[in-house]
Parts: structure tokens; C-alpha cells; sequence
């Protein structure tokens, strides 16, 4: 029953950015507990319990950690094929000065750092398997397995991301496979994504990526579209046709069945799923998706029979400032919002209904751990499955309110653009439906009104309804987007507000 109680104790607290890793096997090294951490941020400390079987793991921030447990929590990692815990500490910080036996700890910090940083000469006090090897460079060759849903570009870039910055994938068909080839900005981050990633299943049971390094250097992409994509470049065309094959990708693996089509019957999966295709967050393991001939619910790994859900707990609120309508604004960017609902008597834990259990969870991947009017948001899963509304007459005083007929839902078309315009908070936005008459000048008065620092802005070159806008920061995109979105900008035109994956 240990195991069941630690499960228990893991369920949300107050974020830290100490985390507290319990079960570790006897015979785990410094530099491997360590290495759980390193894709999420900067790892600063280290206290190693060998005697008790347990770890505390010190992050440079508290955002980094709640992205290591927003990750790990769905996905028990593995240390020596044994499974380990992670949950919150109560510590703020690790104070290990005078500890005995830390002279390890601080040299095993010192040398992942150093990886990090590029410095193979201190990297080398790491294991052999921690550093770079001829032929291992920053082009990973991905190949989907077991192919049973549709695995789109974005998708990928979803998983990968999450081991350092990407920069360009292109994605193709070679002998009935679906691969990819991927870039990183560091050849280190390709190292750490392909030993954590190859053998991982995107959904449970099925389309398993075997991750390997590439031949190539870099890659050389001449359109973006849903098959291409050089994140680095916004400018490049979309291309009628499919992109031509590379002469780069040619060399490297021969001409023989390469093709870039479109991949057959992924609108058929989307459809009859229900969930939009790209949208769906790519963390391994993290999300299993059932037919509707078996259950119609998501369900996450390890416990069996439990439907996922459609509401959230959405906690660690700025009481002073939130209201139903910005978290109905907020979380409509990644799926419909029903019902909202605010504690009365913790007015810093709010409630949000989903559409449905996909939504729910593509929220929580995009949306925990983002800095909201001062605070670190925490999204999880809620044991209610829907939100009571007040009985008449019943004095509520706001803070339930229902949009399940709003208008300003942005996924009910079937097949909408929206659905594959998805994209994490950033601190460029993109802006629509702005009419003729409203000029670069104006929109900056507004943005800079609504509390932004403007760095850059830009109209389309082709289509002057649309534009981007550079904030200061992530979080002034957050409180600009939950301010204006839905801005009447007059002559029937109200402002359409998203996350831009590119930058001005």
C-alpha cells in the first residue's frame, strides 16, 4: 500500500521548484537523477538519500519545475527500468553546503551544466553514455511505428520541443513508414531527446517512435506547410503542391519510395475521434485516445477504467484580478470552455468545463505552469466530472457563469483552421479581423493602453486584416489576449486574438 499512498500524496500542492523523487534504485548515479530534470530547465542542486531511496532535485525556477511535473505525472519515468515518483517538496530551496559527501553532487552539477553550455572539456566528468559521440549530431531521423492514429507535424514538434529548441522538420513516407527528420538548435538536446523519446509511444499501445541521429547536418526546407516547416523562417512559401524531396534527404537515404503526401485517411481518424488533428499534445504515454467503439474516454497510463474528464482545477489564481470571463477567454484558446466556475471561499481555485476530455487535456499541456498576473498557474484534472450551475434565485454573486452558446467558441466548425493554428503561449500574437480603416498606430495605442510593451508590430503583406504583435513578454501576451480578444475595433469587426508561432 506504500506505493498507493505515495500516489496519493501526489496529488496538487503548492508548485516548488525543489522536487522531491521517491523509489530511486541503490546503484543510480548523481548525473542520472540529475538528467530527469535537464529537459526542462537549468538543474541548480542536488540531495541525494541513497540510504532512504529518494532524491530532492533543485530547479532554477518554479516554472521549470512545474513543467518537469507536468510531464512526469502522466508519465512515471524510469531510472535502471524501475519506476520512480516525483512530487512538490515542502522545501523552497536545497541548503547542502555543509552536507558531507556533496563534493560529487557539486561535480556532477558542474559537468551537466557544462553540457548544456556546450563545454565538452568539463562534460567529459560525466559517464561515457552522457556525452557526444562521433556521428551524433543535430538531425534526429524519427520513425512512427504502429501507425494507428494520425501523427501530424505538429505533434512532433509538440514531444520534441520539450528537450530544447526546434528548428525545422519535415515529414515524409518511406516503405509504408510515416517519418521524420528533425533539427535542434544543439546537438546536445538531439542526444537527450533520442535517449528519452526512442521507444516511447505517442499514444498508449500504439504509433511508437524510434528515434535515431540522422546523416545530415541540417536540413533545407523551402515551404512551410504540414509537411514541411522551418521554424526559424515565418517568410517562406506554403507551396501549392508537396514539397519536392530534398536533394539533402535524397543522398542521404536513397530516392527509392520517398514521397510527401498527405497522410491517407487522417481527416477520417480526426473526424470520427473527435479530436482536432495537430492539436492533440504529443507527451509519451501522456494521453491514450480510445475509439468510440471502445470507451469514447481518454485515459491515462496506469489507471485502468478511469475516464479522463472534461473539467479542470485551475489553482494558484490571482484572486484580485481573475474573473470567469478572462478564464473563459484564456482557455477558449485550446478548446471550447462550457461552464466556469470561481471558488467562493478560495477565490484563487477556479473550475473550467471543457467540451470534452481531449480539450481538457490540450489546456493543461499548454497552459500549466504559465506566469499569470504574478502567479504560477497549475492546471489538473478535477475529480467533478461537470459544473453544477446556481439554482434560481440563488445568489452567486458571478462567479459560475455558463458559454455553452457563446459565440465566441473557436473550434464548433468541423475542419476549421483553428484547430490547427494551435500553438503555445508566446510573447507574439497573432491578431484578425481588423478592418481597413484601423491603422498600425492605432492597434499599438491599444495593446500599449491594455498595459503591453510593444517591441514590434506588423501587418500581412497580402492581407492587411492580420497582423503581429511583440510583447514584452509571455505573460503581457497572456493578460493582452484575455484583455482584447473580442475588441470591437468598429465597422462590425471585432478583434480575433492567438498565440503566433513565429516572431517579428
Amino acid at each position: 500500500n506504500e506505493k498507493k499512498k505515495l500516489k496519493g500524496d501526489r496529488l496538487p500542492c503548492s508548485p516548488s521548484r525543489v522536487l522531491h523523487i521517491c523509489h530511486i534504485p541503490n546503484d543510480v548515479t548523481e548525473a542520472e537523477v540529475i538528467s530527469l530534470g535537464l529537459p526542462f530547465g537549468k538543474v541548480t542542486n542536488l540531495l541525494m538519500l541513497k540510504g532512504k531511496r529518494q532524491a530532492f532535485l533543485e530547479m532554477a525556477s518554479e516554472e521549470a519545475a512545474v513543467s518537469m511535473m507536468n510531464y512526469y505525472t502522466p508519465a512515471t519515468p524510469y531510472l535502471h527500468r524501475q519506476p520512480v515518483y516525483i512530487q512538490y517538496s515542502n522545501h523552497r530551496e536545497l541548503k547542502t553546503d555543509n552536507l558531507p559527501n556533496q563534493a560529487r553532487t557539486r561535480a556532477a552539477l558542474r559537468a551537466v551544466n557544462a553540457m548544456q553550455l556546450g563545454n565538452m572539456g568539463m562534460a567529459n566528468a560525466l559517464a561515457v553514455e552522457g556525452r557526444l559521440l562521433p556521428g551524433q549530431s543535430s538531425v534526429l531521423r524519427i520513425i512512427v511505428e504502429n501507425l494507428f492514429y494520425p501523427v501530424s507535424l505538429e505533434v512532433l514538434y509538440q514531444i520534441f520541443s520539450k528537450f530544447g529548441s526546434v528548428l525545422k522538420i519535415i515529414t515524409f513516407t518511406k516503405n509504408n513508414q510515416f517519418q521524420a527528420l528533425l533539427q535542434y538548435a544543439d546537438p546536445m538536446d538531439a542526444r537527450y531527446a533520442k535517449l528519452s523519446l526512442d521507444g516511447q509511444s505517442v499514444y498508449t499501445g500504439c504509433c511508437t517512435l524510434r528515434v535515431d541521429f540522422s546523416k545530415l547536418n541540417s536540413l533545407k526546407i523551402r515551404y512551410n506547410n504540414d509537411k514541411s516547416r522551418d521554424f526559424t523562417r515565418c517568410d517562406l512559401p506554403s507551396g501549392n503542391q508537396h514539397p519536392p524531396s530534398e536533394p539533402s534527404v535524397l543522398a542521404a537515404y536513397g530516392t527509392q519510395n520517398i514521397i510527401f503526401p498527405s497522410y491517407a485517411g487522417a481527416a477520417g481518424f480526426a473526424s470520427s475521434m473527435g479530436f482536432p488533428q495537430g492539436a492533440v499534445p504529443g507527451v509519451p504515454g501522456a494521453v491514450a485516445v480510445n475509439t468510440p467503439a471502445m470507451s469514447g474516454h481518454m485515459t491515462v497510463p496506469g489507471v485502468t477504467g478511469i475516464p479522463v474528464n472534461s473539467v479542470l482545477l485551475v489553482s494558484n489564481l490571482n484572486s484580485e484580478v481573475i474573473t470567469p470571463d478572462g478564464l473563459f477567454i484564456l482557455f477558449g484558446v485550446y478548446g471550447d470552455v462550457h461552464r466556469v466556475k470561481i471558488m467562493f471561499k478560495k477565490k484563487g481555485n477556479a473550475l473550467v468545463q471543457m467540451a470534452d476530455a481531449v480539450q481538457a487535456q490540450i489546456a493543461i499541456t499548454y497552459l500549466n505552469g504559465q506566469r499569470l498576473y504574478g502567479k504560477v498557474l497549475c492546471a489538473t484534472l478535477s475529480k467533478h466530472q461537470t459544473i453544477q450551475l446556481p439554482r434560481a434565485g440563488q445568489d452567486n454573486h458571478d462567479l459560475t457563469k455558463d458559454y455553452s452558446n457563446s459565440p465566441l467558441h473557436r473550434f464548433k466548425k468541423p475542419g476549421s483552421k483553428n484547430f490547427h493554428n494551435i500553438f503555445p503561449p508566446s510573447a507574439t500574437l497573432h491578431l484578425s479581423n481588423i478592418p481597413p480603416s484601423v491603422t498600425d498606430h492605432d492597434l499599438t495605442n491599444l495593446f500599449a493602453k491594455a498595459g503591453s510593451t510593444v517591441k514590434a508590430f506588423r501587418f500581412f503583406q497580402k492581407d492587411c486584416k492580420m497582423a503581429l504583435i511583440q510583447l514584452g513578454c509571455v505573460e503581457e501576451a497572456l493578460h493582452a489576449l484575455i484583455e482584447l480578444h473580442n475588441y470591437d475595433l468598429g465597422e462590425n469587426h471585432r478583434l480575433r486574438v492567438s498565440f503566433s508561432k513565429c516572431t517579428i
